[in-house]
């Protein structure tokens, strides 16, 4: 696990997201994907001795690596294997809600894209597993070759907004009759097979996120894991979402618009919208972006979203 060390994982607007989360340097903070750790020990950097932070992850390598970055906080951290949904069950069971502030970090940590026979890129050939947690029964293997070709093409529009979802769940289906899909590199073949060259890599990006994303259920669990943070925070805590696609980001918009509106649509042309009593405070109408610097140095953080909401 040499390779876990502080580089792997290069923590996406980390000065704007401590920034932004930091209301009370006393207070209880929850880092909901905590990863590698590199937002949690910035955090506790910026958190005075009596504060703490609850961390959670549903991958195990994430988890060691994470208690190996922030064994120095060791007392005042503490770590939990979790899926970002059961957010509020892990607060109420510690006994220290509310809390003053919860970042999420969506998308992909660099843990696993890197982790060996995880299957989550289509650069090394290796078995198609996509599992953030190893007790999920469904793995991308089986979903690719169990998923009749309506369920392949939704889940590749759906999840990947992909142009060529038909024709590339069609060629699945006969590459199925020759013979089980079971590796990364038989999966990129079919889409090659389908998909013009100076299109290919893109394709492919559609086509693995769309899959890692049905695994994980990751856009259903998104939206209980936004709804389970409001309801966690305490009056003036922050919720921070970094997030590197526009699926997640249109889940983060509308979630913390609803919670922030004033008003709610009657359901009728002729009535008039309905008085509602907003949870959350907008901090910032448009989500902030990383500087050209950034970006340069890493790549990872090119689509990356910010959001800020404050609970009322």
């Amino acid at each position: 696990m040499n390779h876990h060390n502080t580089a792997y994982h290069t923590p996406v607007l980390l000065r704007s997201a401590v920034d932004a989360i930091i209301n009370d340097p006393s207070g209880v903070y929850v880092d909901a994907t905590i990863g590698g750790g590199g937002h949690a020990e910035a955090i506790l950097r910026r958190l005075l001795p009596d504060a703490k932070l609850i961390g959670l992850d549903q991958d195990d390598d994430a988890l060691n690596a994470a208690t190996m970055r922030l064994a120095e906080f060791e007392a005042r951290v503490v770590l939990r294997k979790s899926n970002f949904s059961k957010l509020a069950d892990v607060i109420t069971e510690l006994g220290v809600g509310p809390v003053r502030g919860i970042l999420f970090d969506l998308g992909v940590s660099s843990i696993q894209l890197d982790a060996p026979g995880k299957g989550f890129s289509f650069q090394i050939d290796e078995p198609l597993d996509m599992r953030m947690d190893r007790t999920l029964v469904r793995s991308a293997e089986r979903i690719i070759n169990e998923f009749a070709v309506e369920e392949l093409a939704r889940m590749f529009w759906q999840y990947g907004e992909e142009r060529n979802s038909r024709r590339i769940a069609r060629a699945i289906i006969q590459q199925r009759e020759r013979g089980a899909i079971a590796t990364t590199g038989q999966l990129a073949k079919v889409v090659e097979s389908v998909v013009p060259g100076r299109f290919l890599v893109k394709s492919l990006a559609r086509i693995f996120q769309a899959l890692r994303i049905e695994v994980n259920d990751e856009l259903n669990n998104l939206q209980r894991g936004l709804e389970s943070a409001i309801n966690s925070l305490v009056v003036g805590g922050r919720l921070v979402v970094i997030s590197y696609h526009s699926l997640e980001d249109r889940i983060v918009k509308t979630v913390l618009r609803n919670a922030s509106a004033t008003t709610l649509p009657s359901g009728h042309l002729l009535a008039a919208n309905i008085p509602a009593s907003p949870r959350m405070k907008l901090i910032s109408k448009k989500p902030l972006m990383p500087e050209r610097d950034e970006i340069d140095a890493n790549p990872r953080a090119r689509s990356a979203k910010m959001r800020i909401a404050e609970r009322l």
